[in-house]
């Protein structure tokens, strides 16, 4: 499986975002797609996910309802919409894929074994 995260960049206060995540390789045994991120200094943290085969969604703490993850199987592409951002969403972004298995704690990195690149996103006026 090989992931890449796109459409980072520069964005003011209180603006809006989509993140895209396209998935190549096979994925007949990607159980979940997530969304970390990590900022200058700070350890990577979970921020969504969604389950591949049923599109469930996950999200932490307080960011549902700022933040909507969606997928399109047909393009094999998932989304981060992030909206509302303030400069404490500035990081590097990255999405994953988690393979099947039980028990699937979706916000736990180690539970993710494909990994793309990170996309930044800089919240600023």
């Amino acid at each position: 499986v090989q992931l890449q995260a796109s459409g980072g960049g520069p964005v003011q206060p209180g603006g809006s975002l989509t993140l895209s995540c396209a998935i190549s390789g096979d994925t007949s045994d990607v159980l979940g797609m997530g969304w970390f991120r990590q900022a200058p200094g700070k350890k990577r943290e979970f921020v969504a996910a969604i389950r591949w085969y049923d599109g469930a969604t996950y999200y932490m703490n307080n960011r549902e309802g700022r933040v909507t993850v969606s997928r399109d199987n047909a393009k094999n592409t998932i989304y981060l919409q992030m909206d509302n951002l303030t400069p404490e969403d500035t990081a590097d972004y990255y999405c994953a894929s988690a393979p099947l298995q039980p028990d699937y704690e979706v916000d736990k990195a180690s539970e993710y074994n494909y990994w793309g690149k990170g996309t930044l996103v800089t919240v600023s006026s």
